[in-house]
């Protein structure tokens, strides 16, 4: 298998993985403080991450690779969890979903800022369809919105591109399940004693799906996730393999289906449909 095909792989697992974020989110934040939520899951993912570094005797990392680390760490470890977090006590899953299909052009614009990457024009053509077929159905599905809640999902998924770019240009040197590890590890002094101090004043209040939430978040969105995700953006380029991310709201909606009976309407099938005619657009002119 070459190594785009290996990126476009290791990406469309990555995406499963994340689809499940944001209604995990919703859930947490049911229970749980926004700080709190975004503090612990980084605490834990990044115990986990420590574990995986000594195991594997990674070495550390060179002092010129930090300020790109403290970069994943503002895009990906506190920004995107804390921004989603509060915006999800203002609006539904759905109506997020909208944010979510621009996270691609996010993506694909750090890509060529920080990555250096140049996607012929056609790529941008069939990113920016996308990201319309993604919002215009979730603008058709929900209109539950709240300018607050939008304008906060909208910063999270400009920091959360600059992140994945950022983290996807340092995989070449460290490895891609290296540098989200490393970055947690990072962000673990300032974790730990905010998550102490935001614990809720009550666990007894925290019910059992919170803790599930938080449990997928900490364990799949902010470590396993990026195993897959960062090596992916490296192997097969951060413009192209981003393309995959308009796929992620539909993979979160067929979840929903299948383990909450939600029904799956025909015009998802049709966008879905439309979707992944984009993503293979934007795959065949990335480069």
């Amino acid at each position: 298998m070459d190594k785009a095909s290996s990126g476009w792989i290791n990406g469309f697992i990555g995406v499963v993985i994340f689809a499940g974020s944001l209604p995990a989110t919703r859930v947490a934040v049911l229970d749980m403080e926004p700080v709190f939520l975004t503090c612990a899951r980084a605490l834990i993912a990044g115990l986990l991450g420590l574990l995986l570094l000594r195991a594997f005797r990674q070495p550390r990392p060179d002092r010129a690779d930090l300020p790109s680390l403290a970069l994943v760490v503002l895009g990906v470890v506190i920004g995107y969890p804390l921004l989603t977090a509060f915006a999800l006590q203002h609006v539904s899953t759905v109506h997020s979903i909208v944010f979510v299909g621009l996270l691609p052009l996010s993506t694909a614009i750090f890509g060529v800022i920080r990555g250096g990457e140049r996607p012929r024009p056609v790529f941008w053509l069939f990113s920016v369809l996308g990201s319309l077929f993604v919002a215009g159905y979730a603008l058709t599905q929900d209109a539950d919105g709240s300018l607050i809640g939008d304008l906060l999902m909208l910063a999270a998924v400009v920091i959360c591109g600059l992140g994945y770019a950022e983290g996807a240009r340092l995989s070449h040197r460290l490895g891609g399940w290296q540098v989200i590890s490393w970055a947690l590890v990072l962000s673990l002094p300032v974790m730990l004693p905010i998550t102490l101090a935001s614990l809720p004043a009550s666990l007894a209040g925290v019910g059992a799906p919170a803790w599930v939430g938080l449990a997928y978040v900490s364990i799949f969105s902010m470590l396993v996730g990026f195993l897959f995700w960062y090596r992916g953006l490296a192997q097969g380029g951060i413009a192209a393999v981003g393309q995959l991310q308009l796929l992620q709201p539909f993979f979160g909606l067929g979840l929903a289906a299948l383990l909450l009976g939600e029904t799956v309407t025909g015009a998802m099938m049709v966008v879905t449909l439309g979707v992944v005619a984009c993503v293979a657009g934007a795959k065949r002119f990335a480069r």
